[in-house]
């Protein structure tokens, strides 16, 4: 499928946003307070607001936590999770949001749930969104409303963030920023151009965009997938033997590679068997099979037989069910949690609107969504005219989407170096090593998380915290 990029888009993308602004009516969806929640002890200790917003033949779920600092003042994020078809649930408990689930002492009926301390809305408000339509409790009212594309999800979101405005408008004046995790990478540039363009083109309520905050930003696979294997040489999990003949016998290039090219393929071969035992996600931890949400499961018991199931046939078993543990165990929490009826009811989620939540749909980038986005680099480029302020960050041990990849494209945009590279600090110790470039008052911040993989807020809260609330009131890492 042809792709999208740079100011080719603008006419094609405006168009698209416009003709779903015009069959919008800007009548007042307002959202229900959340005051309990089950699992929760007691009131929640935030503003917790849920609802839907109607865009065109989708009814977009968000959450909505207001800032625990200033909300008047502090910045109003939307908060867009990876996939594409995981649920804003995944962000709300594993990533930025105010809760977290006791995984320590789980012992079997319905999680519990704690409050998060190092949440990023004390001291930002947040729009958790399920986007795309079928994500977690987003839904179509027609067969042909689950069809969406890169572009397509872009101006859903656009016409998602105006109408929230225009019946919130206590917040309008509040500065805006992106934030995004993984494959959402991709889209927030290209949102992030279209909120500009419709606020020079007179659309309202005007979004007072101030700038983008990406983790594990995915912008261009092919870019991306040829980094991952001089990461993993760096990372130690090939030889520098067979990385050499690759880089030689592959010129640098892993994709596409001729069936003719035999000695590319075989140092690919042999590369692939020591990367693919490694979880790619985060290679310090155990690669886990994939859980199906099936709440009435014993979770350890579910999670022991699918690693059996998916294990590779080698000498030795790659897990003892006695002495690993699954980050994949959390995540099954969060399934049953998600799927009980009385979380739904607290939620607000319209009965019958979904037959299961999932808090990755994989059906969606299976089956109903095209990736018509081939790079996110050049809409970058074009955002440097605007003076917003930029936050990247990755993690140093994701081969998902390896860091150096990232550090090569900030390097083609040919910025100002504002300051070079050098560790950032928390509570003394290094939490990452980070860069600054500008250009006109552009800023582009990018940062490592140290020892963390793919979403690093997952993995290095504490860190995480400090990183963005240093970086949202302007101050250095």
């Amino acid at each position: 499928m042809p792709t999208i990029s740079g100011r080719d888009s603008i006419i094609s993308f405006a168009c698209l946003t416009f003709h779903l602004l015009l069959l919008q009516s800007f009548v007042a969806e307002s959202g229900s307070i959340v005051e309990n929640l089950p699992g929760f002890s007691g009131v929640l200790p935030f503003k917790l607001e849920t609802g839907y917003v109607s865009v065109n033949e989708s009814e977009l779920f968000y959450l909505f936590v207001e800032s625990q600092g200033k909300p008047k003042q502090d910045p109003l994020l939307v908060y867009l999770i990876g996939g594409p078809g995981c649920s804003a649930l995944n962000g709300f408990f594993f990533q930025t949001g105010p809760l977290i689930l006791n995984t320590s002492d789980y012992s079997g009926g319905l999680p519990q749930l704690l409050y998060n301390e190092f949440t990023w809305t004390k001291t930002s408000s947040i729009i958790f969104v399920d986007a795309p339509v079928g994500s977690g409790y987003s839904y179509a009212n027609s067969a042909q409303g689950y069809y969406v594309s890169d572009t397509i999800s872009v101006a859903q979101i656009h016409v998602f963030l105006r109408k929230w405005l225009a019946d919130h408008q206590e917040y309008i004046e509040n500065p805006f920023f992106i934030a995004s995790d993984s494959f959402s990478g991709i889209i927030t540039p290209v949102l992030a151009q279209e909120i500009i363009f419709g606020n020079e083109g007179g659309l309202q309520p005007t979004i007072n965009l101030q700038g983008i905050v990406s983790g594990s930003s995915h912008i261009n696979y092919s870019l991306e997938a040829n980094s991952r294997i001089p990461l993993a040489y760096s990372l130690a999990l090939i030889s520098r033997s067979v990385y050499e003949s690759a880089k030689n016998s592959c010129n640098e290039n892993y994709l596409d590679v001729d069936s003719s090219n035999a000695e590319c393929l075989q140092d690919l071969e042999e590369i692939d068997e020591c990367i693919d035992p490694i979880n790619e996600e985060n290679i310090l931890e155990p690669k886990c099979a994939e859980l199906s949400p099936k709440p009435d499961d014993d979770l350890r018991q579910q999670a022991r037989r699918s690693l059996i199931a998916h294990s590779r046939n080698l000498r030795r078993p790659f897990f003892r069910p006695h002495d690993y543990w699954c980050r994949n165990f959390e995540y099954k929490l969060l399934d049953i949690w998600a799927n009980d009826k009385s979380v739904q009811d607290a939620l607000h989620v319209r009965r019958g609107s979904i037959k299961e939540w999932y808090r990755c749909n994989n059906s969606i980038p299976d089956n109903t969504y095209s990736y018509d986005i081939g790079s996110g680099v050049d809409y970058y480029s074009n955002l440097t005219n605007y003076g917003l302020q930029v936050l990247l960050y990755s993690a140093d041990h994701d081969l998902v989407i390896p860091y150096i990849s990232t550090l090569e494209w900030i390097e083609s945009l040919d910025l100002t170096v504002d300051y070079a590279w050098r560790p950032w600090f928390v509570h003394g110790q290094v939490a990452g090593y980070t860069l600054r470039n500008e250009y006109h008052g552009f800023r582009l911040t990018f940062a490592t998380l140290k020892g963390a993989g793919h979403s690093p807020t997952q993995y290095k809260p504490v860190e995480c915290y400090n990183m963005f609330e240093r970086w949202i009131h302007y101050y250095p890492l």
